[in-house]
């Protein structure tokens, strides 16, 4: 079954997945500074990902630049997979 079959309500009922909700889980990160790179990208990016106002706008001009820093800051140990499906085999 596709990943985009499933929505929150479904994975709770089938799966049996129980939500925890916590305040202030990231509150004991030390915050860090972003590159020059990133914040002039988001300064471009973010009013017209605003005005095209859709997910895929959002997705593509701020996420995904968001993560390639993330990746940058973490020296690659981790990877992006965007447009990849996830089937899950159940």
């Amino acid at each position: 079954m596709a990943y985009s079959d499933f929505d929150l309500k479904r994975v709770k009922q089938e799966l049996g997945v129980i939500l925890t909700e916590k305040q202030n889980v990231f509150s004991a990160i030390k915050s860090i500074d972003i590159s020059f790179t990133l914040t002039d990208i988001l300064a471009e990016n973010i009013p017209l990902a605003r005005a095209i106002n859709t997910e895929k706008a959002r997705s593509e001009l701020i996420i995904a630049n968001i993560l390639v820093e993330v990746r940058k800051i973490l020296k690659h140990k981790v990877s992006l997979f965007s447009g990849s499906e996830n089937n899950l085999l159940l």
